[in-house]
């Protein structure tokens, strides 16, 4: 063996050796069942999965945010485009709902939480949304969700190639009207006038009946028909507020 030769199988050896070293320390250091405790890290997503692979969570920032996913259909036109924030799914891969953020100065604000209807949107909505006044409204919204969700992204899609906005607005108003849309039933918090509402709402989205404590602290309820007349009122119409 010549010397060329021995000092190419030393080097195959050290290389090895090195890989193997390499490889150990990573094994160490990442093992699934240990434990690492870290001052402080930059990441721009974490996937939260169970032992076999599948995906429960995911924390991300905007551009690498999870689009989305139902029925094993993944909503690949909303990559980059969802807030930053958390992303939760059920043991079948779908989205049940997330955690999230976003907004700047001079353009409005807000997050929220939402829980999700199985195999449907969000049914509970716990909010901060702020007008770029500075104005807002904080609190609980829950939803009536009936039309699964890749149903719903069809019939966008459908309604979308209809050739006028008119035609348009006309086919989303009668799937509101029958009942298929996501509509807000109840509505709980401090609204964007300053006061304190709750507002009870029927299978068409319409308020039936409303309580308020205006900003001043003066109170009202109201009971409203299907076109939004109020049909009766506390206190009645004429009474002295300063009396209540």
């Amino acid at each position: 063996m010549n010397k060329t030769e021995k000092e190419l199988r030393f080097l195959k050896i050290y290389s090895g050796v090195l890989t193997a070293c390499c490889a150990l320390l990573f094994v160490f250091l990442f093992k699934s069942n240990g434990t690492r405790r870290f001052e402080e890290i930059d990441v721009e997503r974490i996937n939260i999965v169970e032992a076999d692979g599948r995906l429960r969570m995911v924390i991300s920032n905007q551009k690498r945010q999870h689009p989305g996913s139902m029925d094993g259909v993944t909503y690949e036109e909303r990559i980059g485009k969802r807030p930053p924030g958390m992303m939760f799914f059920n043991e079948k891969g779908d989205e049940v709902g997330g955690l999230v953020f976003d907004g700047s100065t001079g353009k409005g604000q807000g997050g929220s939480l939402t829980f999700d209807k199985f195999r449907g949107d969000q049914t509970i909505q716990f909010i901060h949304d702020e007008e770029p006044n500075e104005s807002y409204f904080a609190g609980m919204k829950m939803n009536d969700q009936n039309m699964p969700l890749n149903e719903l992204v069809e019939r966008q899609r459908e309604i979308s190639k209809l050739p006028t906005k008119v035609a348009q607005d006309q086919a989303w108003r009668s799937l509101r009207e029958e009942g298929r849309l996501m509509t807000e039933r109840l509505r709980i918090g401090k609204d964007y006038d300053k006061s304190a509402i709750i507002k009870m709402k029927d299978a068409t989205g319409k308020v039936r009946i409303e309580l308020k404590v205006e900003a001043g602290g003066h109170p009202k309820m109201s009971f409203l028909d299907e076109s939004g007349k109020v049909i009766y009122k506390l206190p009645p119409a004429g009474a002295n507020k300063a009396a209540l």
